[in-house]
């Protein structure tokens, strides 16, 4: 049972990743598509090269940090909890596309773990104890403040690019602001596989070599698989969280673009690399795109769309938890 369950595991970080890909490449892509900086297919390619690029250098950030983020239960449970997180995960983040509604898929892959484990600690299996610990630093924390610190960065650094360009005609300056965007693009992809390509590494080295793996060798096919898996579905993007960030939730132009694109980019290197916290793409692109776009004259927010993401946002957490435990328990004597 141990091999099937541990090949169920290896399928399902896949259709995970893929998923995260395919809902995430508008992220990187959408703000230039919608100021026609690049053309969709353009865009699209580029961005898939850097979130596989992103993919490969993360799995040296988690050889040099270690997967300590993450931890299951022991021999087939481990592998139960780890089939009905990322089941769960997927569901989750399959309706919400449907939807068109951008989310974090760290947050479900978190509050998913953890309603896995609360079941297999339910079923007497031993796991890790800190679980209020692990949502605090990996959800409720990153939720509450890298949103607020997006949006106020990009709220204030709009005047200032305003202020630096006062003198150009609009023309001229959105011409030029259209170029750095298909830099802005690559980098928000980079910073995309960076963050996410550690959590999807990390699960597929916890249950391939287990939790006491090396994480100063994790295998090459494993790299590999998750920046593949993400690449694909970048590929494929999902065009119904693109057209909600870049027409419907806020009106945009090349200025406000770049803006959203640089402050993403600055916020996603710096959690991954110093503070090593798992920030969500998806928030922090989408408070950096309403910060850039309330700063201006006129109303520009669809206020109710944003409730509903924020709805969404919190309960993100809360029903991949759900998800998470009725799945583990339903998938339990496949652990014994």
């Amino acid at each position: 049972m141990t091999v099937a369950l541990t090949a169920a595991v290896i399928v399902f970080a896949s259709v995970f990743a893929f998923l995260n890909g395919f809902r995430d490449a508008s992220n990187a892509v959408g703000l230039t598509v919608r100021t026609r900086a690049l053309t969709p297919s353009i865009a699209v390619v580029l961005a898939a090269g850097f979130n596989v690029a992103g993919v490969l250098t993360s799995a040296w950030l988690l050889t040099y940090f270690g997967g300590s983020w993450l931890a299951t239960p022991d021999g087939d449970p481990g592998l139960v909890v780890l089939v009905a997180t990322l089941a769960s995960g997927s569901l989750w983040n399959v309706f919400l596309w449907w939807r068109g509604y951008p989310s974090s898929s760290t947050h479900a892959l978190v509050g998913a773990l953890v309603g896995a484990t609360i079941a297999s600690a339910l079923r007497g299996h031993a796991g890790p104890g800190d679980l209020a610990g692990v949502l605090w630093i990996q959800v409720w924390l990153p939720l509450i403040v890298s949103p607020l610190l997006a949006f106020g960065v990009a709220f204030f650094l709009t005047s200032l690019v305003t202020w630096l360009v006062r003198y150009s005609q609009p023309n001229e300056a959105h011409r030029a602001l259209r170029a750095t965007q298909s830099v802005g693009t690559a980098a928000v992809a980079f910073g995309h596989g960076l963050q996410d390509g550690q959590r999807i590494i990390a699960v597929l080295v916890l249950a391939t070599l287990g939790s006491h793996g090396d994480w100063q060798a994790v295998p090459v096919w494993i790299v590999g698989l998750a920046a593949l898996a993400l690449g694909a579905g970048t590929l494929f993007g999902g065009w119904r969280i693109t057209y909600t960030l870049s027409h419907r939730l806020v009106r945009t132009d090349p200025l406000r673009g770049f803006v959203a694109q640089l402050v993403s980019t600055i916020m996603l290197f710096f959690g991954a690399i110093w503070l090593r916290w798992p920030l969500s793409t998806t928030h922090t692109v989408t408070a950096s795109i309403l910060g850039a776009g309330t700063n201006q004259k006129f109303g520009s927010v669809n206020g109710r769309l944003l409730a509903r993401l924020i709805a969404f946002w919190i309960l993100t957490p809360l029903a991949t938890a759900a998800l998470g435990l009725v799945f583990a328990l339903a998938l339990d004597p496949l652990g014994h």
